[in-house]
């Protein structure tokens, strides 16, 4: 995986490890990013960046894992990244377009159909069963609710949900709620997904069972996968691992790694 700006002087030369079927279009580049937040206490002195100008490419299909102490500018460099926030500086590129660019009505609709996400705490919705928390966002997109239903069912047996379809948020287990939130990230077959400590919330073995869903499932769709965590065990399960440190990607930084019991 690069993290890395592609030079702008020349073609790359082809990848003979990379897959000719997937489409460069879909990695998810980021060139030179910065991002500020207002003034520094009573000085006049900007505020230390949060991001510093950070190069980073997300390449189709592949999974990355975003590591660093807290405040580091690992979760603002997701939200950049997702569209959430709007950059200082530098640009994202996404199918061939600047994300800090588009307006916001656009940015909205990318979130909608392109981009899916997953949360520490799930964000399901409590007063809907499972199945409708998950084809939520496709009927928000105008998709029927029979056809939304149809394709969010169908994600349940592959998630180890089968029979749970109706259950609400507050019958299921931490595991299994989770479970339900990557079937609602992935229901549009998005290209990428982003994970913010997604696993925060349980424990060791559920942990574990939840990323080998997410990154089994992402892979099945094409679906790229940018997870922030703060766990080392998380990160093993992504292709390759970004570590952040005041705003700038720290040295050291691990390309690709293979996944615990051979999930990748």
């Amino acid at each position: 995986m690069s993290h890395h700006d592609p030079t702008a002087t020349a073609a790359p030369a082809p990848d003979p490890t990379r897959d000719p079927a997937q489409d460069p279009a879909r990695d998810l580049v980021a060139r030179d990013l910065v991002m500020t937040y207002g003034r520094s206490g009573r000085s006049s002195a900007a505020a230390p960046p949060a991001l510093g100008g950070v190069d980073v490419t997300v390449r189709a299909g592949e999974s990355l894992a975003v590591m660093g102490p807290s405040g580091s500018g690992k979760t603002t460099l997701l939200h950049v990244l997702a569209g959430i926030l709007r950059p200082t500086g530098g640009q994202v590129l996404w199918r061939g377009r600047d994300i800090a660019r588009m307006s916001d009505r656009e940015r909205t609709v990318l979130r909608r159909r392109d981009f899916g996400f997953v949360f520490q705490q799930g964000m399901l919705l409590p007063e809907l069963p499972a199945i409708e928390n998950v084809a939520l966002p496709l009927m928000l997109d105008g998709v029927s609710r029979s056809e939304a239903s149809g394709r969010a069912a169908a994600l349940f047996a592959p998630l180890g949900l089968a029979g749970l379809e109706k259950r609400r948020p507050g019958e299921l287990s931490g595991g299994q709620a989770q479970r339900v939130a990557i079937a609602r990230a992935l229901v549009a077959r998005p290209g990428v997904v982003f994970a913010d400590e997604p696993t925060g919330a349980l424990d060791q073995t559920t942990s574990a069972e939840v990323m080998q869903h997410l990154t089994q499932l992402a892979a099945h769709t094409g679906a790229s996968l940018v997870v922030v965590t703060h766990d080392e065990n998380v990160a093993r399960w992504c292709h390759g691992v970004l570590r952040v440190r005041d705003g700038r990607i720290a040295t050291g930084t691990v390309a690709a790694q293979a996944s615990p019991g051979g999930a990748r």
